[in-house]
């Protein structure tokens, strides 16, 4: 049986703000962007969610819902320096561990002996020894899946320590609300309650075949997380699928014609990012804009062109979309995985 933690920072950069200046703590703090740069908020404390400030809203909207707002350019040095020290005390307990941000990892301790091999002792001790040694808040999963653990991580938030074990975990996830299955957003969510499937208990009612031809793919993953089963180990290399390019604009681009001229920049910075990871393998391009009533689309091709010509012809087909000014446009190429790379040279 594996025994994996989730540990997750609570709202970290603004954690690193108030912990540097006492000051910050009790008012609405947020970090991010001007809204004059049309930026938007990567984190936030507890009292600016009280308005319902939350990260990737528009910095402009949440200044609206709390016009006293304290916000806070990103110190990224800085929030780098407290990530690594944090990452130094999870290698203290083991070294399977999965960053996924400067913020958050998954830890497998499965094999660790320390604290007579209790998950439940080795949360508490990372708890305390980050804050100790870094006055930062962890939040804690402790489960027998990574899906779970995560779900556990968010469950007491701040400052929590969930547990899940092995005997616990077929009524948790009967009673589990389908929204907090990873990868249920509220479109999901949506489309779910249309059909009476609140919890998983609901889920489980439905056969995978049926939830194929209502989510595709996703509905495999549906009939699974259901029934508790995740299989994905705990990963120590991550391998990157894609590198991209993106600007978000102070002025919407008015026209096609504008997304055009825009779109050289772009690539000349795909090219470069490309370049200083060596130039790998690429299997397709894609295209990404965002029009200014935030709505968001993406298209994608096969193959692996890069040249200003070809993206023009995916900007042309993802514009047409919306058809209206645009506030962000990104280029990017999704990376083929290292073996089939192996593959196709050992064939050439």
């Amino acid at each position: 049986m594996r025994k994996i933690l989730h540990a997750d920072c609570d709202c970290f950069y603004a954690a690193i703000e108030m912990r540097d200046n006492p000051a910050l703590r009790d008012i609405p703090l947020a970090i991010g962007g001007t809204a004059a740069q049309r930026g938007v908020i990567a984190t936030c404390n507890y009292p600016a969610r009280a308005f319902g400030i939350h990260s990737a809203m528009p910095t402009a909207r949440a200044l609206r819902l709390c016009p006293d707002l304290t916000l806070l350019p990103p110190d990224f040095p800085r929030y780098r320096e407290v990530s690594e020290r944090i990452q130094a005390i999870f290698r203290e307990l083991t070294p399977r561990i999965e960053p996924l941000s400067l913020d958050e990892a998954y830890l497998d301790v499965s094999e660790v002996r320390r604290f007579r091999g209790s998950a439940t002792w080795m949360a508490r001790w990372l708890k305390e020894e980050t804050r100790r040694r870094t006055g930062i808040t962890l939040s804690v999963g402790v489960a027998p899946s990574k899906f779970l653990a995560k779900i556990a991580s968010d469950w007491d938030k701040p400052d929590g320590l969930t547990v899940i074990p092995p005997e616990a975990v077929e009524n948790f996830i009967t009673e589990l609300p389908v929204d907090r299955l990873h990868g249920v957003g509220p479109a999901t969510a949506a489309r779910l309650a249309a059909l009476n499937i609140a919890t998983c208990a609901d889920l489980r009612s439905w056969s995978r075949e049926a939830l194929v031809d209502h989510f595709g793919k996703f509905g495999q993953r549906l009939h699974e997380l259901a029934r508790g089963i995740d299989d994905r180990p705990v990963k120590t290399e991550r391998e990157r699928k894609s590198i991209s390019a993106e600007t978000t604009f102070h002025q919407d681009l008015p026209d096609l014609a504008a997304c055009r001229a825009a779109l050289p920049p772009l690539i000349e910075r795909l090219r470069a990012r490309l370049a200083r990871h060596g130039d790998p393998a690429i299997k397709g391009s894609f295209i990404k804009v965002r029009f200014d009533d935030f709505t968001l689309t993406t298209l994608e091709a096969a193959g692996a062109q890069m040249d200003t010509e070809h993206f023009a012809t995916l900007l042309e087909a993802a514009w047409q979309r919306g058809a209206r000014p645009v506030r962000l446009l990104g280029v990017g190429a999704r990376l083929r995985p290292a073996e089939d790379a192996r593959q196709l040279l050992l064939f050439s």
